[in-house]
């Protein structure tokens, strides 16, 4: 889920970490390889010793790191760079599912107007009048708390027009307080509740889970990732079953009043996107600070170089003895250590799981336990002066960035993904995760691309028929076709005519190349330097 707003507290590819052959890691200063080997040096304590964690980022540090994405952004990185990196093995999609429902917690009743009237059930409510819902009935009024005027069955209150974006006239505003709202209002056995477009819905979340004045200091790209990682994180939640409301537990959301020109802007520029992962719309969660590195778990782990610039990029909390053998139920405390981290970053990188000695016993308990218990701002920190080393519980882990690498299928991107769902080739682990994606996403390229370059050889010689001159000749194959990649790296089907050469990529689609224009194509460089042709050159 969301976690913590940040106000209080080139192409994507596979590198060699990504592959498996990253150097040795060191954790504050130490070689650590993964043993099982602990030493019993932890830290001495009295029962109100002072205890010093070391620690980096603010909230769980999975997928997007707000602070990083501005990071980023004021170094050029795009929206699409900024979503890439962080949601690997993700690629962008459309929303399927427009409408959201959000349960507006604070809301006990509904009693609403709107300066260009409103609809309720099939009656069109004038501008001036109110309606308010109760037991199944709409009352509707000469203004909020006036004369009624006559009373309809219905449990929901809608616009007067149902289109997204609506004029500020067109909003429905509640007679108590003035809160404004795109889409519908109306009340069920869950309480009250707001009905509309996910694109309006994002417009109310992005300005109170980030910073709208980023978008006035270089940080609009990050404020555009904002808006897509809203976008696909409500419906990931709606497509697995769970009710939204408005609170930190869905996202937090203010509807139109808490809306803001700038997040609003960036809502608009992203309209309809979204992440999809295995075909579906991912649960892209997102905090505050990662403190230079994301946490993994549904996404790979990846450096966050961009959050540099967070203000709880490093910190510091001072925990008595005695606070924590009380938050760990052991009695005196007796030691506190480190044993697991996941090795990312300094001082061991995130925890994985701790051990809590007291007079009363011994407790394990994971990192995010610990971060609970002691209210920590993450699960990354380190005890200072622990002597004993940590075991290393690497989880998967991305490339550094979306540029450079050993491997970049990054341009096909939706096309892959409309042709196999969900697959991507970025941010792989090692040999094993590319062989194993790689070529499902291959086998379908080449039976697409067999497909279209059958269909291109029906045309041209239809295309021959038609010619008096028949100046092209036969179109007969000479060659079995053949996976290439051309100098951008991007992988298509080539098969040679007796009188051409036909080119197929899923970006560019099937072209023949024959005669004077195959010779020029050649001349020029061919796929190395020019690309998978765009158009065909039959002379």
């Amino acid at each position: 889920m969301p976690n913590v707003r940040p106000s209080r507290a080139k192409k994507r590819t596979l590198t060699f970490a990504a592959l498996g052959l990253a150097p040795a890691l060191l954790a504050g200063g130490l070689v650590v390889g993964g043993t099982d080997v602990f030493s019993s040096d932890g830290v001495a304590l009295a029962a109100n010793t002072p205890i010093v964690l070391d620690g980096h980022g603010h909230g769980h540090g999975r997928g997007l790191g707000q602070w990083g994405a501005y990071g980023y952004a004021k170094q050029g990185w795009s929206a699409d760079q900024i979503l890439r990196h962080y949601y690997g093995n993700t690629v962008a999609g459309k929303v399927s599912t427009p409408d959201v429902t959000v349960s507006l917690s604070e809301k006990a009743s509904v009693g609403v107007h709107a300066a260009a009237g409103m609809r309720v059930g099939t009656q069109t409510v004038a501008p001036g009048q109110a309606v308010s819902l109760s037991g199944g009935t709409a009352t509707i009024t000469d203004g909020c708390g006036g004369a009624v005027v006559s009373t309809v069955p219905a449990t929901q209150v809608d616009p007067i027009n149902p289109g997204t974006n609506r004029r500020d006239q067109e909003l429905l505003t509640f007679c108590n307080g003035g809160d404004k709202y795109r889409g519908s209002i109306g009340i069920g056995p869950g309480g009250v509740y707001n009905k509309l477009h996910v694109d309006d819905y994002v417009k109310g979340v992005i300005p109170k889970e980030s910073m709208p004045s980023w978008g006035d200091t270089g940080g609009f790209e990050a404020l555009k990732a904002q808006a897509v990682a809203a976008r696909s994180y409500v419906l990931a939640g709606l497509a697995a079953g769970r009710k939204i409301d408005n609170t930190q537990a869905s996202q937090m959301y203010h509807g139109a009043s808490g809306e803001d020109p700038r997040t609003s802007r960036a809502a608009d520029a992203t309209a309809g996107q979204i992440r999809l992962l295995n075909g579906k719309p991912a649960l892209t969660e997102f905090s505050a600070s990662t403190g230079g590195y994301t946490a993994g778990g549904l996404f790979p782990a990846v450096r966050d170089a961009g959050d540099s610039i967070a203000p709880d990029h490093s910190w510091s909390a001072t925990v008595s003895a005695s606070s924590i053998g009380s938050a760990f139920g052991v009695g005196s405390l007796k030691s506190f250590e480190v044993i697991e981290a996941n090795g990312l970053g300094e001082g061991g990188g995130r925890v994985v799981k701790v051990r809590v000695t007291g007079t009363g016993g011994t407790v394990e308990a994971s990192g995010n336990d610990a971060r609970v218990k002691l209210q920590l701002k993450s699960d990354w920190f380190s005890v200072r002066g622990q002597k004993s080393m940590p075991k290393i519980v690497k989880p998967q882990v991305g490339p550094d960035s979306p540029g450079g690498g050993l491997l970049d299928l990054s341009p096909l991107g939706a096309v892959l993904n409309q042709i196999v769902p969900g697959l991507s080739a970025v941010g792989l682990p090692d040999v094993t995760g590319i062989v194993g994606e790689v070529t499902p996403m291959l086998e379908k390229l080449v039976t697409e691309g067999l497909k279209q370059l059958t269909a291109k050889q029906v045309d041209l010689k239809q295309v021959n028929l038609e010619r008096s001159d028949n100046s092209q000749g036969s179109t007969g194959t000479v060659a079995k076709p053949e996976l290439l990649t051309d100098g951008k790296g991007l992988p298509g089907l080539v098969q040679v005519l007796e009188n051409g050469v036909i080119y197929f990529s899923p970006l560019t689609g099937v072209h023949a190349l024959m005669g004077q224009s195959l010779t020029d194509f050649l001349n020029a460089g061919g796929l190395a330097a020019l690309g998978f042709p765009t158009r065909d050159g039959l002379g």
